[in-house]
């Protein structure tokens, strides 16, 4: 029977490797360990927020909530993971699955070569109140300065945030998957 499984995994593995998903986070197990939520307080901002990990109908997800404000030249809360390992260099985007309040809101990733704290990769996208599939090609990611890479790369991701920013807005998002593929 061992074996039987063993030969499964070593079958399955590549099939899934060639459908090019790969989960990074499902918020199940210990979430609080691996994310960070962030203002703009820590630039002189007044936005606020927080980030719950939720247990909902047998499904996990983060719930990111908040006030974003422009005063003080503020204008971002974020939840954001460190990916120590990276990721793999096939990859060409990320993949989330969410739900919010019909808004638009932000991934940003950091690499290697961003090294000063205002420095990362930005891509918008839309949620709605149903849960829903968000797929963001790397080459959608705009850099925040002319010192960065025009695209990022994917073996050189060190982090991944869920942000809302740069507008006067209520924010109210959950994720329930966040990946590349």
């Amino acid at each position: 029977m061992r074996r039987l499984l063993v030969l499964l995994f070593f079958l399955v593995a590549p099939i899934r490797a060639l459908a090019g998903d790969m989960v990074i986070e499902n918020f199940e197990l210990q979430p609080e360990t691996r994310w960070r939520f962030f203002t703009d307080s820590v630039m002189g901002g007044v936005s606020s927020g927080q980030v719950a990990f939720v247990q909902e109908n047998d499904q996990a997800h983060a719930r990111m909530t908040g006030s974003v404000s422009t005063k003080n030249n503020g204008g971002f809360i974020q939840m954001r993971m460190e990916l120590p390992d990276g990721t793999a260099e096939n990859v060409t985007g990320v993949r989330l699955i969410v739900r919010g309040n019909d808004q638009r809101y932000f991934v940003h990733l950091r690499t290697s070569g961003t090294m000063l704290p205002w420095q990362y990769y930005q891509a918008s996208f839309e949620v709605t109140g149903d849960w829903a599939e968000v797929r963001v090609p790397l080459d959608r990611f705009k850099r925040s300065g002319g010192l960065l890479r025009a695209v990022p790369i994917a073996d050189r991701l060190r982090s991944i945030a869920v942000v809302a920013y740069g507008r006067d807005h209520e924010a109210a998002i959950d994720v329930r998957e966040i990946g590349f593929y």
